[in-house]
């Protein structure tokens, strides 16, 4: 039996949904998914296989999260705001059974090539039964959220039912379940922060007002308006979601506001703290399906908390400062990545997942994190890898060299950039190369500044000394 028939069965008339101004209870949910399912089956779909899912989030999209455990089937969602070809080659990667799209992502999906359904015409009350469920194994794979490599390449990440499983009874022994909760999703469900509220809602029966795109002011009116308690962001999200607030002060029901995908700002958490909002800040990634620490919404800014339970952390190679890569071991962590064995084995070493990122434990286990991935530039809570974009722009025929950066935003967080070395003869144009890029990347990593130079900075064995890189780019600016 799936999660969400168990929730319909112990409280039908519960409300389970709040999205575009209609109500959904788990039975009425529960309904809708049975009526997917009986969609993905006439399809062909099974156990075992793959559904990509191309949808804003709605209420379709959350059947369809629910319909693909129901069919036994791995949910793949896709980013809509990436560029076609980069939808292409994650679709081409995943191999699904079907990709069901909804209006706004057929154009990209019909690009793919690959098998697809409108949402719409998929059986959303159509009539037809899906065939009996089959017993939920807890180490299938429930979900395959793509997500960039260090290379830049995606590399779908593998997350069982037990990860999901595991993750929600985490983030309820840190944050608790209390009576009146309501959690609002306005982060999208094809990251792991979105879905996987979508997810533990139906383990502890706590409704989810749903929005499809994050709109500040919509926000803070249904945060008043419908009672909501638990709330999570990005640090460019809280910014203006603060702004909101300041401007049209109300009382609220706000227990939590967690705050991850990126470094949250010392002040911008204590003027939050200072407009009663409480804030907390978390640390978490898809390779651990959503949160790894937490900290209390009380705690000191600065750091992101203790690991939450049953999760462990570790700092490896750590310097004279006590600073080394974060490890994390627990029943989160992901199985590996999909059709990737040589990067499972990189990432997934005696236990431990080797994350990357940069931190340290203090002596009561708090854990403050440094770098996000060496070079990874968090931009709005969206990870760019600058070797992505060099390859987009080095693939112009007018670019010899090309670096990468990220440059301090006070809306962002960081922005990207990059510093071009033309080839010779050749002329730069570049807002003719801004959109070369916007062509071929999804808009958050197009770089928002080009500049010529010279010569790229390098080490004496010729690797791009990419923290220098700014300065230069910043001297040719003059």
């Amino acid at each position: 039996m799936t999660w969400l028939a168990v929730r319909a069965r112990r409280d039908p008339a519960g409300l389970a949904l709040i999205v575009a101004g209609e109500r959904v209870t788990w039975c009425e949910l529960a309904a809708r998914v049975e009526q997917a399912a009986a969609g993905l089956a006439r399809l062909g779909v099974g156990a075992g296989d793959r559904v990509a899912l191309a949808m804003a989030s709605s209420l379709p999209a959350v059947a369809l999260v629910h319909a693909a455990q129901r069919a036994g089937a791995a949910l793949v969602p896709l980013n809509t705001r990436l560029a076609p070809p980069e939808i292409a080659a994650i679709v081409a990667h995943a191999a699904p059974a079907v990709v069901v799209h909804d209006a706004g992502s057929a154009d990209a999906i019909a690009k793919t090539g690959a098998r697809r359904v409108d949402a719409a015409t998929l059986g959303m009350g159509a009539g037809g039964t899906a065939p009996p469920p089959a017993p939920l194994d807890p180490a299938a794979a429930a979900t395959i959220v793509y997500t960039s490599g260090t290379t830049g390449r995606p590399k779908g990440v593998v997350l069982t039912h037990a990860n999901h499983w595991a993750s929600a009874a985490a983030s309820r022994a840190a944050l608790g379940v209390a009576p009146g909760d309501r959690w609002l999703c306005c982060l999208p469900l094809f990251h792991v922060g979105g879905l996987s509220i979508v997810l533990r809602s139906v383990l502890d029966g706590v409704p989810v007002v749903l929005h499809e795109r994050f709109d500040a002011g919509a926000v803070w009116r249904a945060v008043v308006a419908e009672r909501v308690t638990l709330l999570s962001l990005v640090p460019t999200m809280l910014r203006r979601f603060l702004a909101e607030v300041e401007a049209a002060p109300r009382a609220h029901a706000l227990r939590c506001v967690l705050v991850g995908g990126a470094a949250l700002d010392p002040a911008l958490h204590a003027r939050a703290r200072a407009r009663g909002l409480p804030v907390a800040a978390t640390y978490g990634l898809t390779e651990a399906a959503s949160q790894v620490a937490t900290a209390g919404v009380d705690d000191t800014p600065g750091d992101v908390g203790r690991p939450l339970p049953g999760t462990s952390v570790r700092i490896a190679d750590a310097g004279s400062d006590g600073y080394g890569e974060i490890l994390v071991a627990g029943p989160t962590v992901t199985a590996g990545y999909f059709r990737d064995a040589e990067a499972t084995a990189a990432a997934l070493r005696d236990g431990w997942l080797h994350t990357g990122d940069v931190g340290g434990l203090d002596g009561d286990g708090r854990l403050r994190v440094l770098d996000r991935r060496g070079d990874l530039v968090v931009s709005g809570g969206e990870n760019v890898y600058p070797s992505e974009v060099e390859a987009v722009l080095l693939a112009h025929p007018a670019v010899a060299e090309a670096a990468v950066y990220g440059v301090d935003d006070a809306e962002w967080g960081r922005r990207v950039e990059a510093a071009i070395v033309p080839r010779a003869g050749a002329a730069i144009d570049e807002a003719a190369l801004r959109a070369w890029c916007r062509a071929r990347l999804a808009g958050y990593k197009t770089p928002r500044a080009i500049v010529a130079v010279v010569s790229l900075p390098r080490t004496a064995s010729g690797k791009v000394r990419r923290h220098a890189v700014a300065a230069v780019a910043a001297t040719a600016r003059r």
